[in-house]
């Protein structure tokens, strides 16, 4: 089978997707510099599938290394890329770490893959790139408005650069994946979201509240324009997700794109309030959360859910697990974690 690059493969989305990727045949090779995941998770992904992926320990920003991995690894036929920092606060508060870590690396990528006879890419974007859109639910022509953060930014001026490089690269086949809200992890509760530090997102903070390690959670505002005045998000189970960026990935390889850049979203189709997954989280874990209201939260949107018709249809893909599902799979990830 095809040899595919999965930069950031050791991560929260990574790993997941390796794990798909090998349950489907291909060949993977991971890269990771370590900073938000850890080399455990290789274990996970071989317990899960009976393969470890090849591993090299690389920080994408240096240029030279990535040269010198492209050089030794001549066959790679596909790359998935979601090596980035992601976390909406931090990069408001760090935006040259993310501009770094997030534009620089992906210039460095392409610059190699234009060198290749043919190759697919898979871009880990963002629905930040819509910004707070202006309806709902959200479809890949809603206009992309100036970013809410930094984050958005560069998910934005990520698919910019991706854009204008397949006009004048035809060996350049991409596609960008605009996410919503990832959240649980594999059933076999093996591999996981495990943040390193205090978490940036919803759920981890969820289940590290429920097991003790947090005090309380921060619920940031009730009164927004929303039905219980918290913010609405399209969660969408990571399985879930990682299996469309296997699909996409085989559109591309197959050749049954319909331009070399092309968008779709990810996610439910459905919005569910913060307040709405505390509640799935305690329906499902049988554990009563203490949480705190806060005030809002620079840099956050009202309301975002997906539009997921083009996906549907042109991948032949949908969304299969539920909130609840994700809930109760997060929720066994992190007892098993704290019992290690």
């Amino acid at each position: 089978m095809d040899k595919i690059l999965v930069t950031g493969g050791l991560g929260f989305i990574g790993s997941h997707t390796v794990v798909e990727l090998q349950n489907e045949g291909y060949e993977v090779v991971v890269i990771d510099n370590l900073s938000n995941s850890s080399i455990e998770v290789l274990d996970g992904i071989t317990a899960i599938t009976g393969k470890t992926p090849t591993f090299e320990k690389l920080d994408l920003r240096e240029k030279l290394s990535v040269e010198d991995f492209f050089k030794k690894h001549t066959n790679i036929k596909g790359v998935i890329h979601f090596a980035a920092s992601k976390a909406v606060g931090e990069s408001v508060n760090e935006p040259l770490l993310y501009y770094e870590n997030n534009i620089s690396t992906l210039v460095y990528i392409l610059k190699e893959l234009k060198k290749l006879p043919e190759t697919s890419f898979i871009f880990s974007s963002s629905c930040t790139v819509y910004g707070q859109a202006d309806e709902l639910p959200i479809t890949e022509n809603a206009p992309v408005k100036q970013a809410e953060s930094p984050y958005g930014n560069t998910k934005q001026i990520g698919e910019e650069i991706i854009s204008d490089t397949c006009k004048v690269t035809p060996s350049l086949k991409a596609i960008a994946l605009r996410y919503f809200n990832p959240v649980g992890s594999h059933e076999s509760a093996k591999i996981g979201e495990l943040p390193i530090g205090v978490p940036q997102n919803l759920v981890p903070f969820i289940t590290q509240t429920a097991i003790g390690l947090r005090e309380q959670l921060s619920v940031f505002g009730d009164d927004y324009p929303t039905p219980d005045g918290t913010c609405i998000r399209d969660y969408i189970h990571v399985v879930d997700l990682a299996k469309a960026h296997v699909i996409a990935l085989g559109r591309l390889l197959k050749n049954k794109h319909k331009s070399n850049y092309e968008t779709f979203n990810l996610g439910t189709g459905t919005g569910s309030s913060v307040l709405e997954v505390i509640n799935s989280f305690e329906k499902v874990s049988g554990k009563k959360l203490n949480y705190k209201i806060v005030g809002r939260r620079e840099g956050d949107v009202i309301s975002a859910y997906a539009d997921t018709t083009k996906a549907n249809n042109e991948l032949g893909w949908k969304a299969q697990l539920t909130l609840d599902d994700a809930m109760r799979s997060a929720w066994k990830w992190e007892q098993v974690v704290r019992s290690r």
